[in-house]
């Protein structure tokens, strides 16, 4: 875990590697993921805090928001600086702000 990151009401899981100035809220991460320096998960809609979830062997580029409720699934990757607001599908690229789909069915290296 990088510098000044912070981890609360969450779950990590053994091999997640997560950067610097983060802040995972009422998350599960999933075994081997990466979480980029600066990714958050925007966890608190002004009433309830919702969960997000992120599988296994996820990579999470730099600056990424996730917008709870939302997943992340396994081996799924985000661009750097996109915004989450929808579940990305495993083994799939997310990019943009909103985050889209751009591929499926990357390989799990």
């Amino acid at each position: 875990m990088g510098n000044f990151a912070e981890v609360k009401a969450s779950r990590l899981a053994a091999g997640v590697k997560m950067g610097h100035f983060g802040y995972i809220g009422d998350a599960t991460v999933g075994e081997d993921a990466n979480i980029g320096a600066g990714t958050i998960t925007a966890n608190y809609d002004g009433e309830n805090k919702n969960p997000t979830t992120i599988g296994k062997k996820a990579f999470i580029g730099v600056d990424t928001s996730m917008v709870a409720p939302v997943e992340v699934g396994e081996g799924a990757r985000t661009g750097a600086g996109s915004v989450v607001t929808k579940n990305v599908p495993p083994h799939s690229l997310a990019v943009g702000i909103p985050a889209r789909v751009i591929k499926t069915g990357l390989d799990e290296d």
